[in-house]
């Protein structure tokens, strides 16, 4: 009877030491998640167009020849060549540039925040597979206790203190403790399936998850830091963008100032002689482009306003949502703690039990109905202990998701 307690009472003793295998599964995934892969891709396509903003208009070149040579006093006119350079109002470029470095910064914050679900959605996936491997040990450590029961009961049998129905019945309940095991062995599989393809590797490839049992006495402080969560922050990127888009509107509704040279080969006149007989011509030109007619910069004006409005909008909802579901983690974190300790007295109390019902057969007079009602109820208990520390780590992790942490 001494090894019945012995496995009872290793039932939770273990403790938390997976955190450092969590965050190298994190960092798995986040180095080879597809999505995450692509985020990188669109965030180093938004560092490219700041190169890309940093252009002049095409420069203009142009030939003609004269079919009718007009004469002039130096001589005929052969052909026409030009070339002109438009150039954009001062600091265009460099506004230009800072826009598109704004749209990056916020492709950025994207890439952040998918790494951060990514990584909370590992964390989630491995404390499931966490509580299913845990509560199949559970079982097995139940039914070595009910096979060693069984042994008692045929010891019973054969001197005439208990009945063969007893042993059918903690057979049964065998039965029905491998069924159960072999469905959570099912779900495992399905969730570590879910895992993998988290960290873009084999569906079928083994997950190792660590033993973890207690609830910390005391819960970490939570600094309020939710308004630094990524996801507002991409909000205020947006917002930026949006300054540096105005500021670049402001530039292209501004005049654009044009440098060209004209050149035209002339003929010598052959029937007279002077200074500039057939001297070509060369005509530098400058030129200026008004946007005469600019409510198109007017309407971008306004709707930038507007663009501003609606982000500081969205950005207000989602604070809200995010609060929101701050307040429902915690609550839950904090529902998952009280049922923890309600279980643990419970296991405490069913084993008082339990040394009851041992000593009662030292003097021969247990009875195996309350054998199968005391180990159903610590099995209740013991399931329901690892379902409150799985849905406490798996509120923490939103939890610290949610803070920034």
């Amino acid at each position: 009877m001494k090894k019945v307690k012995i496995i009872i009472g290793l039932l939770f003793v273990s403790a938390l030491g997976n955190a450092q295998q969590l965050q190298s599964y994190i960092k798995e995934a986040q180095a080879n998640n597809p999505n995450i892969q692509a985020y990188e891709v669109r965030y180093n396509i938004a560092q490219e167009k700041v190169n890309e903003a940093n252009w002049l208009p095409n420069t203009e070149f142009g030939a003609g020849y004269f079919v009718s040579e007009p004469e002039t006093r130096t001589g005929a006119q052969v052909a026409r060549f030009s070339a002109k350079q438009m150039l954009p109002w001062f600091g265009t470029v460099s506004t230009r540039e800072k826009y598109a470095t704004a749209m990056a910064e916020t492709d950025y914050v994207d890439y952040v925040v998918a790494k951060r679900k990514l990584a909370l959605s590992v964390a989630q996936s491995y404390y499931k597979l966490y509580g299913l491997n845990t509560k199949q040990d559970v079982l097995d450590k139940n039914i070595q206790l009910l096979k060693t029961f069984e042994t008692l009961a045929l010891t019973s049998v054969e001197v005439g203190k208990a009945s063969a129905v007893d042993v059918l019945k903690l057979q049964i309940r065998q039965n029905e403790l491998q069924q159960q095991k072999e469905i959570l062995q099912e779900r495992f599989m399905g969730e570590q399936a879910n895992f993998n393809a988290l960290l873009n590797r084999n569906t079928g490839l083994a997950v190792e998850v660590g033993e973890t049992v207690n609830i910390p006495e005391n819960d970490p402080v939570i600094i309020d830091s939710i308004r630094l969560n990524p996801e507002l922050l991409r909000y205020d990127k947006m917002y930026e963008s949006v300054t540096q888009a105005e500021f670049l509107n402001q530039k292209e509704g501004s005049p654009m100032l044009g440098f060209g040279l004209d050149y035209v080969p002339v003929q010598e006149r052959p029937d007279m002689i002077f200074s500039d007989n057939g001297k070509d011509i060369v005509m530098p030109m400058v030129s200026f482009s008004i946007p005469i007619f600019n409510k198109r910069y007017d309407s971008r004006t306004k709707q930038n306003e507007l663009r501003k409005q609606e982000i500081t909008f969205q950005k207000q909802e989602r604070l809200n949502v995010l609060e929101s579901a701050l307040a429902k983690a915690t609550s839950i974190r904090n529902e998952a703690r009280i049922a923890f300790n309600t279980q643990a007295r419970n296991l405490d109390q069913a084993k008082d039990a339990e040394q009851i019902l041992i000593k009662n057969y030292e003097t021969g007079t247990i009875d195996f109905n309350h054998v199968l009602d005391i180990q159903e109820l610590q099995l209740k208990f013991q399931l329901n202990q690892i379902q409150s520390v799985q849905l406490y780590y798996i509120q923490s992790a939103l939890i610290n998701y949610l803070i920034n942490k």
